[in-house]
C-alpha cells in the first residue's frame, strides 16, 4: 500500500546528534535518522512544479518517483495492481511512487511539488481510467 508521510511528524521523533564525529555511536545515528521510504531513483531529475486542475495520468517505467508537496494541496490518485487509492496530500507530505504505477494529481486550489522523476520515459494520458486501455 502506498503511504503519504508527514515529514514534520517524522522530524519530531528524531534525536539530533550533537557534535557528530568519530565518537558517534550507531545507536545515536539510528535515533537521528528515519527511513521515509525505499525507491529506485536512478537517472532521475529533480523538478519543481506549480499548477491547479488535473494533470492527467502518468507512469514511469524506469524507476520510482519521489513527490513532496511544498504548498497547496492535491488529491493524488494511484493505481497499484488493480486497486485505485486516493491520498489527500498537504504541505510537508511526501510519497514514493513505485515504478509502473499509474498516478495523477487533482488540485482545485493549486499545489506546488518537488519531485525526483525518472527522465525520458514518462507515459502521460488524459483518460478516466488507464486500466481500461489494456
Amino acid at each position: 500500500m502506498i503511504e503519504a508521510i508527514r515529514i514534520d511528524e517524522q522530524v519530531a521523533k528524531l534525536v539530533p546528534i550533537k557534535g557528530r564525529g568519530p565518537q558517534t555511536t550507531e545507536t545515536e545515528v539510528s535515533k537521528a535518522f528515519s527511513e521515509l521510504g525505499v525507491g529506485d531513483f536512478l537517472d532521475c531529475a529533480v523538478y519543481l512544479g506549480s499548477f491547479d486542475g488535473e494533470a492527467g495520468w502518468e507512469r514511469h517505467m524506469k524507476g520510482d518517483e519521489l513527490v513532496q508537496v511544498l504548498s497547496g494541496s492535491t488529491a493524488f490518485d494511484i493505481i497499484e495492481g488493480e486497486g485505485l487509492q486516493t491520498l489527500e496530500l498537504e504541505p510537508g507530505m511526501l510519497v514514493v511512487v513505485p515504478r509502473t504505477c499509474w498516478h495523477r494529481f487533482r488540485s482545485a486550489g493549486g499545489v506546488t511539488l518537488l519531485t525526483a522523476t525518472p527522465r525520458n520515459d514518462e507515459e502521460h494520458i488524459h483518460v478516466d481510467d488507464p486500466r481500461e486501455l489494456a
